[in-house]
Formats: structure tokens, sequence, C-alpha cells
């Protein structure tokens, strides 16, 4: 790697961004990012990044505020410090669920956001599997929107096999998810839906129908996001239900929060496979739930916008 690459990593996922500099061959570059005694973030740089390449490697999980609040200040540290190019590394993109205005006197947070970081000053972002499409049309700015589906096509392939495999969406809104995954593993491969309606403003699902057969089939729940993992686990029971050999889910974000571990622990679900774009605690870290990297994707995708070569080509 040339000298002009500079990565900087905050407090959100450290471990990541190691992966990713080791992958890369070039160190994390040094930078104190702390709190004052009344919250205030500050952050200084502590090598010379004038006319550098430099690549923010930060997502915005929990604590989400934090962690935005962090970003935006690393960039305008490098913004003031003369570099010829800031590229915010995000893999997973906080606040992506607030996308549009669905309800009266709202926020659209996602695109609140993206406002944020182009005025900080970052000149191209980097995501990982947005929650949805539209938020690369909320930047004024790059967006290289990466997608872990050839992570979890790999190891469906090596692990699981494509023999009466059926790869289920667990609502309408995931159906062209899914139907990517079954085009990439090949035409013997069925995809279903788990029709679900929402009950008033209170966030619980009610689950009542499966548009597809599932019967006597190895079946895989495909998301983005598993937060409360009320969705995915109402879903593997109706599957189950449903005569269903088995149920795993996969999702991107391991976001997993309370009571996320106890559905999951007490669910049907064979195996839930995530990556490391959210850190994930070691309490979390039960039998059923394997983590994937995505440090090779982003190591990759990072070295060719850096060279100037094509990111597309990797979904190719």
């Amino acid at each position: 790697m040339k000298n002009n690459l500079i990565l900087l990593t905050g407090n959100a996922h450290p471990e990541l961004a190691k992966k990713i500099a080791k992958k890369i061959g070039a160190p994390l570059g040094e930078l104190a990012v702390f709190k004052f005694a009344d919250d205030e973030i500050f952050c200084k740089i502590n090598i010379n990044i004038r006319k550098r390449d430099v690549f923010i490697i930060q997502p915005t999980c929990r604590p989400v505020s934090d962690n935005i609040m962090e970003l935006l200040i690393i960039i305008d540290a490098c913004k003031r410090a003369s570099t010829r190019s800031i590229t915010a590394v995000v893999p997973y993109y906080g606040y992506s669920r607030t996308d549009k205005k669905d309800q009266p006197r709202v926020a659209i947070t996602a695109k609140l956001v993206a406002d944020l970081l182009t005025v900080a000053g970052a000149s191209r972002m980097i995501a990982m599997d947005l929650h949805a499409e539209a938020i690369q049309g909320f930047f004024n700015i790059p967006v290289d929107a990466l997608y872990v589906m050839p992570i979890f096509i790999k190891y469906i392939k090596e692990k699981i096999g494509t023999d009466n495999l059926v790869i289920v969406s667990p609502d309408a809104g995931g159906a062209a998810r899914v139907r990517a995954y079954a085009k990439n593993l090949g035409p013997e491969v069925e995809i279903a839906v788990v029709d679900k309606r929402r009950i008033g403003n209170t966030g619980r699902t009610e689950v009542y129908n499966v548009v597809g057969d599932v019967k006597g089939k190895k079946s895989i729940l495909i998301d983005d996001i598993i937060d409360t993992a009320g969705s995915i686990t109402k879903a593997a029971e109706v599957l189950m239900e449903r005569g269903a050999s088995e149920v795993r889910a996969m999702a991107a974000h391991p976001v997993l929060s309370d009571p996320a571990m106890e559905r999951l622990e007490q669910s049907p679900l064979k195996e839930v496979l995530v990556t490391d774009t959210i850190p994930i605690a070691a309490s979390q870290k039960i039998k059923k739930i394997k983590v994937l990297s995505v440090s090779d994707l982003l190591a990759e995708a990072i070295r060719r916008i850096y060279y100037g070569e094509s990111v597309s080509s990797l979904f190719a």
C-alpha cells in the first residue's frame, strides 16, 4: 500500500478496524478520541494526514448517538488537517430504519445523518446492507453500498448445501433480498415469504401465513437486522409448524437488543448467522450464534476505492 492511505477508527468497533488494517497491510493511524467529564467528545489525530486519503472505520451502532458524534468529530478533524479525501466506512448505518415519513410529524433521521456526514466533510461513504436502498440517494456524495450476501452464500454452499433448500423472507418487504439469494444459489433453490401483520403501534407482530412450500425443507430466514429478534423467532416457529425440517437465520447486523438473546435461545432456530459489522458482547456469544467477518470484503473495497478500481465488480 502507498503511504498516502490512512486508516483511522473511533471507539465503536476497533476490533473490526484492526482486522481490516491487517488485511490491507496498513497500520491504523494514531488518534485520541475520548470524553471530557461533561461528556463532550474530543479528538486529536497524532499523525500527519495532509494530502492523504483517509478511511475512517466507524459503525454507528449502540451507543448510536455517541458513535455518530465521534465519527462527525473525526471527519471534521481530518478536514481541518487538509486531507485529500475522507471516506467514512460505516459497516452499520444507525437510524437507517427511520428512512421515510410513514407517520405524521416524524423525522427522516436517516436523511439527517446523511446531511451531517456530508456537511462534516466526508467525501465518500462505504456502508453494508443498508436497511433501505433509497438511503444512498440521501447523500450528495458517492456511496458504495456493499452486501454480506457473498459471505453468506459461500457459507451456505460449503456448510449447508443447496439440496432441498428454501430461502425465506420474514416479511413481504424482504422478498427481493431472498430472490437475489436464490438466484445466486442455483435454480434448485426455492423461496418463500412469511406474511405478517403489525398490531397497532406496539411494535409487536402477528405472523399468520407462509407464501411458498417449506414442508420437509431446510429453511433459511434472511434479514438485514436482528434487533429484539421478535420477528425472526416468530417466523421460525411458523416455519416449523408448516413442516420445515430445520430453520436457520442469517442477518448482516446483530443489534441484539433485549430480549433478543432469550428469544433466540428459546426459539427453534438451529443456527443464527450474523457478521461483525457490529461488535458482539461476550454475553451475547451463545452457542446458536456464529459470527462471520466482513473484514475481507471491506478491506478489498477500501483497496479498490484507493486505487480507482471498480467496487461493483465485487458482486459481479
